[in-house]
C-alpha cells in the first residue's frame, strides 16, 4: 500500500523513463513533495537505472504500477483509494515521439493513452493536468501558428502528426479537470552536458556530417539545401519552462510554445553541427523552395520512378536518415510564442543560442550514439568460415591482409607465382592455427586464372571475399617508352585482364547465393592522375572503371564492389625506386588496415583525403592541377633503371630536400 504525507504537494508524472520526463522529475525534486511515477512492470529496472543516474531521492520517487494503453492507466483501485486528492499537478508526458513508428502504436500510445491519463487524473482528483504536447500538432500549417490556434491545423496525413493532433484535442475539449499545454519544438539534448536518449531530428544528418569529414578536409565548400526554417531547442529549457509555468497561477487553459523565437533554416542548423564536427559546411545553399514551381503531380511522378526511388533509398540507408525526415526539410510552420515569453518574464528562462551548445550534442553522439559505434565492427564477424582469396598473398599487402583474415578465422586462399615464399606464408600461418590454402598462378596467363578459379571451387565451393592485390607498377615517362609498348600491354594483362577474369570466374556462384564482395586494390594515382605512370594508372583506372559498371548491374543482387585507392607502401614492388626510401609511405601492416576495413564496411571506394582532394580539384579547376602535376613531373626525373642507365644504378643518388618536401606534403602519391 502506498503511504502519502498529508502535507505533500505531490506530482504524478507518466512517461518518467522517456528523455523529457527523466529531467522534469529531478527538476521537480527540487522542489517540496513526492513525484509519483507511473512505471510498466517489465520497465522498474529500467526506472532504477535512471533514478540512480540522476540522483533522484528514492523516498520521495514512488513507483505506481500501470499501463499507459489500459484504462485509467491500469492503476489498480486500491492505489487509486490511496493516491485519491493527494496529487496536485498531473504531468502527462508519456508518448511515442518516433516517425516511423506504426500507425497502430502511434494511435494506441498518443491518443488512447492520453484519454486513459485524463481519465486517471479525473480518479485522483487532480487540480491539474499538465499535457506535453508537440509543435507537430500545428501539422505543416502555412505560416505562423499561434499558440491559440488548432482547429487550423494543416497537413495532418502523417500518422505522427494527426496523434499529436487529436491527443491534444483531447485535452482541450476536456471540462473535468483544469488544463495546460505545453508544445515543444524540436527537442535536441542537454545544453550544459550534451545527454540525448536517441537519434532523433537533426541527430540523422550527423552521420552523414561525419562521413563528409571522413572524406573531405573542413574547408572544402560544399553544396546544399537552405531549407525550412526548423525549430530546435535543449531539453533543458523545455523541462524549465514546463516546471516554472506549470507553478504559475491562472494560467489554466493555456498553451505555451517551448520554442525558439528566432529558429534557423536547415542549412544554418546543419552548418552548425558541421562546424562542431569539423565537417566541411554547405558554403552554397539551394533554397528548397525554387522547386516549388514544379507541379506536385510532375514531381511525383519523378519522385517514384524505380531509379530515383531506389537511389534515393540506398543514399538514406547509407546515412542512417528516415524518409519520412524529408518532408521537414522544406518545414512551412513558424510559432508564434508570446503566451510563453509572457509567463517566463523575469525568469532567466529562455532558448540558448544552437551555436553555444552544438559541440556538446556533436560530442555526446559521436561518443554514445553514434551507430558505427553499434556494428559489429570484429573482422572476425565479417570472414569466419568465409571463403577469402588473396592475390599477390605472399609478401606486401597481401601478406599482411591475409594473416589477418586468417586470424579472424577466414578460410583463407593465398594465390602468388613464386612457390617459395608462398608455401612458407601457408605454412607459418598454420602454425599461429589459421585455415590456410596456397596456390601458384600466373594471373598475367588467363588459362591459369582459369585453373586456379576452378580448383578453388572445386576444393572450398565457394569464394566469398575476392582481393585483387597482385599487380604491376612500372614508373617511366612516356618519351622513354616509346619502344616500350610491352609496358603497357603486360600491366593491362596482370593488373586488369587477371583481375577481370577471376572475378568473372567467381561471380556466377556470387550472384547464385546473392552474395559476394570484391576487393580491387587501386592506386592512388587513379585519383591523383600520376605523372610517370601512365601505364599502370591506366591499368588501374580500367579495373576502377569496369567496377563501377558492374556495380549498377549487380549491387541488387547482393554484390559489393570495393576500390582501395592505395597510397605509396612499401613494397618489393616500389624498392627499384630507391628515391622512395626517404619519403613518406604507408607499411603493408597499415595498408592491410584499409583492406580489412573494406572487408568490415563494404564502401564503394576507400581513399585518402589527399587522393580525393585531389580527385576533386582536378574536376574543378584542371589547369591549375595541370601545373601541380607538370611541377612534379620536373622534380621527380626518371630512375636509372627507367633510363637504362647501369652506370648510374651503382651509384646511389639521394633525394633533394625540395623532393622530399614535395613528397611529404602529397603524402602517399607515386611520383
Amino acid at each position: 500500500m502506498l503511504k502519502v504525507r498529508e502535507w505533500d504537494m505531490s506530482y504524478f508524472v507518466t512517461g518518467a523513463t522517456g528523455f523529457i520526463g527523466r529531467f522534469l522529475v529531478s527538476k521537480l525534486l527540487k522542489r517540496k513533495g513526492t513525484v509519483y511515477v507511473l512505471v510498466r512492470k517489465d520497465s522498474h529496472k529500467k526506472l532504477e537505472a535512471i533514478a540512480k543516474k540522476m540522483g533522484w531521492d528514492s523516498k520521495r520517487v514512488v513507483l505506481v504500477d500501470g499501463d499507459m494503453t489500459q484504462p485509467k492507466c491500469g492503476v489498480s483501485a486500491a492505489q487509486l483509494r490511496t493516491l485519491s486528492g493527494k496529487v496536485k499537478h498531473f504531468f502527462h508526458l508519456a508518448a511515442i515521439y518516433d516517425l516511423n513508428a506504426k500507425a497502430e502504436a502511434q494511435h494506441a500510445a498518443n491518443i488512447d493513452g492520453t484519454r486513459n491519463a485524463l481519465d486517471l487524473s479525473v480518479a485522483l482528483k487532480a487540480e491539474v493536468f499538465h499535457h506535453t504536447s508537440s509543435i507537430a500538432a500545428a501539422g505543416l500549417y502555412q505560416g505562423v501558428f499561434r499558440e491559440d490556434m488548432f482547429d487550423e491545423a494543416e497537413g495532418l496525413d502523417d500518422p505522427y502528426l494527426r496523434t499529436k493532433h487529436e491527443s491534444e484535442g483531447l485535452v482541450r475539449r476536456e471540462t473535468r479537470i483544469k488544463w495546460r499545454i505545453y508544445r515543444p519544438g524540436m527537442v535536441v539534448g542537454h545544453s550544459q552536458t550534451g545527454e540525448m536518449d536517441k537519434i532523433d531530428g537533426p541527430y540523422y544528418f550527423f552521420t552523414f556530417l561525419k562521413k563528409l569529414r571522413e572524406l573531405l578536409p573542413p574547408w572544402m565548400p560544399m553544396l546544399g539545401l537552405e531549407g525550412g526554417r526548423i525549430n530546435v531547442v535543449p531539453v533543458d529549457f523545455v523541462v524549465d519552462a514546463m516546471d516554472h509555468i506549470a507553478h504559475k497561477p491562472r494560467l489554466d487553459g493555456h498553451c505555451f510554445h517551448l520554442t525558439d523565437p528566432e529558429p534557423m533554416r536547415v542549412g544554418e542548423v546543419l552548418n552548425t553541427f558541421a562546424r562542431a564536427g569539423h565537417s566541411p559546411e554547405m558554403t552554397m545553399r539551394i533554397d528548397a523552395r525554387m522547386f516549388a514551381f514544379i507541379p506536385g503531380s510532375v514531381r511525383g511522378m519523378v519522385g517514384n520512378l524505380p531509379p530515383v526511388r531506389r537511389f534515393v533509398g540506398m543514399l538514406l540507408r547509407d546515412f542512417k536518415i528516415p524518409k519520412a525526415t524529408l518532408k521537414f526539410l522544406t518545414y512551412p510552420t513558424r510559432f508564434d510564442n508570446r503566451e510563453a515569453e509572457r509567463a517566463l518574464k523575469g525568469s532567466g528562462i529562455h532558448v540558448p543560442p544552437l551555436e553555444g551548445y552544438a559541440w556538446r550534442l556533436w560530442d555526446y553522439w559521436e561518443r554514445h550514439l553514434d551507430p558505427d559505434l553499434f556494428v559489429d565492427r570484429s573482422l572476425k564477424g565479417k570472414v569466419r568460415n568465409k571463403v577469402v582469396v588473396i592475390t599477390g598473398g605472399s609478401s606486401g599487402i597481401g601478406l599482411a591482409t591475409a594473416q589477418r583474415v586468417a586470424e579472424a578465422g577466414a578460410i583463407t586462399v593465398i594465390v602468388a607465382r613464386g612457390e617459395g615464399e608462398l608455401f612458407k606464408a601457408r605454412d607459418e600461418m598454420r602454425a599461429a592455427g589459421g585455415k590456410v590454402f596456397a596456390y601458384t598462378a600466373d594471373l598475367a596467363d588467363m588459362d591459369d586464372c582459369d585453373r586456379l578459379i576452378k580448383t578453388v571451387l572445386e576444393e572450398h565451393g565457394k569464394v566469398d571475399v575476392l582481393v585483387n592485390n597482385a599487380g604491376r607498377s612500372i614508373r617511366r615517362s612516356i618519351e622513354l617508352s616509346y619502344d616500350r609498348f610491352h609496358d603497357f600491354e603486360r600491366t593491362m594483362q596482370l593488373n586488369y585482364f587477371g583481375s577481370l577474369r577471376l572475378i568473372m570466374g567467381a561471380m556466377p556462384g556470387m550472384v547464385q547465393r546473392r552474395k559476394g564482395h570484391i576487393i580491387n586494390i587501386s592506386s592512388i594515382g587513379v585519383l591523383a592522375n600520376s605523372p610517370r605512370f601512365s601505364a599502370y594508372v591506366a591499368s588501374k583506372a580500367a579495373l576502377d572503371a569496369w567496377s563501377r559498371c558492374a556495380q549498377g548491374e549487380l549491387s541488387g543482387k547482393g554484390i559489393s564492389f570495393t576500390t582501395i585507392n592505395m597510397p605509396l607502401v612499401k613494397t618489393p614492388m616500389i624498392a627499384p625506386t630507391k628515391m622512395y626510401d626517404s619519403v613518406p609511405t604507408l607499411t603493408p601492416d597499415e595498408a592491410a588496415d584499409l583492406v580489412v576495413k573494406g572487408i568490415i564496411e563494404r564502401p564503394s571506394r576507400i581513399a585518402t583525403r589527399l587522393g580525393i582532394t585531389a580527385s576533386v580539384l582536378n574536376a574543378l579547376a584542371p589547369k591549375a592541377y595541370e601545373v601541380i602535376m607538370s611541377t612534379a613531373f620536373e622534380l621527380f626525373p626518371d630512375s636509372a633503371a627507367a633510363r637504362g642507365d647501369k652506370q648510374a644504378l651503382r651509384g646511389e643518388v639521394k633525394p633533394s630536400n625540395e623532393q622530399i618536401a614535395f613528397a611529404s606534403l602529397m603524402r602517399g602519391v607515386h611520383w
